[in-house]
């Protein structure tokens, strides 16, 4: 992606951005800025950063914004923006999840392409209607399921398109950590605070949080489509109004079984995310703790290890490898890619050319898989883990 625009020396003008959430204080806004900038194709140019004029103006001058450009609402800024010449030509969503739904509309009607955070929106109907809308704009949507920006997650990915691994037998995906193991968001942890909130979080808690990551991950390097659940999900930190744990069983169409876990509870555990696929013919397992490494292992044969721009990686791989191997690479680069995927989306939209296919990146339908997901996990729970279709 990177290396090939550079060998080529074909650079389009840097896509003008704007941002909502993500000001002082908050993590994932920081990631969103770093990863925008990584591959250089945004500049940083408006922002409601913050719930207050005050705090978004504040945010704004410590990012060098001009100040008539830091908006006291995203209401504001999508009607400032949208009014001008040279006014943002896409905007990232990085609040928390209840308010995705009225920013993304308030941009995308208005002809601004939206590049959110996972999950969609905090419940399902909301992701319905962000989907209506999205499927209604000229603008395009892109949601930041950032793990499927890892060039061995792309190398999976394309194993398994290609048929090496078989029929897709089983799905496991694992996403444990430790960080709410205790209250806290009694504290005032911002980030905790909010995460455990259902008015602002959703119906989910760790299944909406890092249970969508998981389950995300798993389909999109399986291929397989998510038929019906069942879930035993839990609150084990007293007093938390949402769930901190969850194992959930899965069944996909045309017969794959799968199983997820993930915990915000599970003492030892930092980002434990894990994904491993099982076809007829091969198996394979990738960490995100180790994210350059990738273990194939077919029926019968030694294990294989294949590393990000070794012998053996594969040309979905190649494509968004920045750097030669044994050099990692890793989460904010994970994050760049998706960043760079959809400004390929976006300049190719502005010029009228047809998009590289090569090109991938979570859509909305996606995140309103994910955030189906999330509805079936607690329906399941609270009909005591009975099955539920999608």
């Amino acid at each position: 992606m990177t290396i090939e625009a550079s060998k080529s020396g074909a650079r389009a003008a840097r896509i003008r951005l704007g941002m909502v959430g993500g000001g002082q204080g908050a993590f994932i806004g920081a990631v969103h800025r770093m990863a925008a900038r990584l591959d250089d194709h945004y500049d940083l140019v408006a922002g409601a950063l913050s719930s207050t004029p005050e705090k978004s103006l504040a945010s704004g001058r410590e990012l060098g914004l001009d100040p008539a450009r830091c908006y006291g609402s995203f209401e504001a800024m999508a009607e400032a923006e949208a009014a001008r010449a040279d006014g943002i030509e896409a905007v990232s969503i990085v609040t928390p999840n209840h308010l995705h739904y009225p920013a993304a509309k308030a941009f995308l009607e208005r002809g601004i392409h939206v590049i959110c955070d996972k999950p969609l929106t905090a419940n399902l109907e909301d992701a319905q209607r962000l989907k209506a809308v999205a499927d209604g704009a000229k603008a395009l949507f892109i949601l930041t399921h950032n793990y499927t920006g890892y060039p061995m997650v792309r190398h999976a990915r394309e194993l398994v398109r290609s048929g090496a691994l078989g029929e897709v037998r089983l799905v496991q995906m694992e996403y444990p950590q430790d960080w709410l193991a205790e209250p806290v968001e009694e504290t005032g942890h911002k980030q905790a605070v909010w995460r455990t909130d259902p008015a602002q979080s959703g119906v989910g808690g760790s299944t909406g949080d890092i249970g969508t990551h998981a389950y995300n991950l798993g389909s999109f390097i399986s291929g397989l489509e998510l038929d019906e659940l069942a879930a035993d999900v839990h609150t084990f930190v007293a007093g938390r109004r949402l769930d901190d744990n969850a194992h959930v069983m899965l069944r996909f169409k045309g017969g794959a079984k799968g199983l997820l876990w993930c915990s915000q509870v599970a003492v030892g555990h930092e980002n434990g995310l894990k994904v491993r696929v099982y076809g007829t013919k091969a198996g394979l397992e990738w960490t995100q703790a180790d994210p350059n490494y990738l273990w194939v292992t077919k029926l019968g044969e030694p294990k294989q290890l294949v590393t990000r721009g070794g012998a053996g990686a594969n040309a979905a791989a190649a494509r968004v490898t920045r750097i030669p191997n044994g050099h990692p690479e890793g989460y904010l680069e994970a994050f760049a890619t998706i960043y760079s995927e959809a400004a390929a989306a976006i300049n190719a939209a502005k010029s009228g050319t047809p998009l590289d296919p090569a090109v991938t990146f979570p859509t909305v339908d996606d995140g309103v898989k994910g955030v189906a997901f999330v509805t079936a996990c607690i329906e399941s729970s609270r009909q005591n883990g009975a099955w539920v279709k999608l």
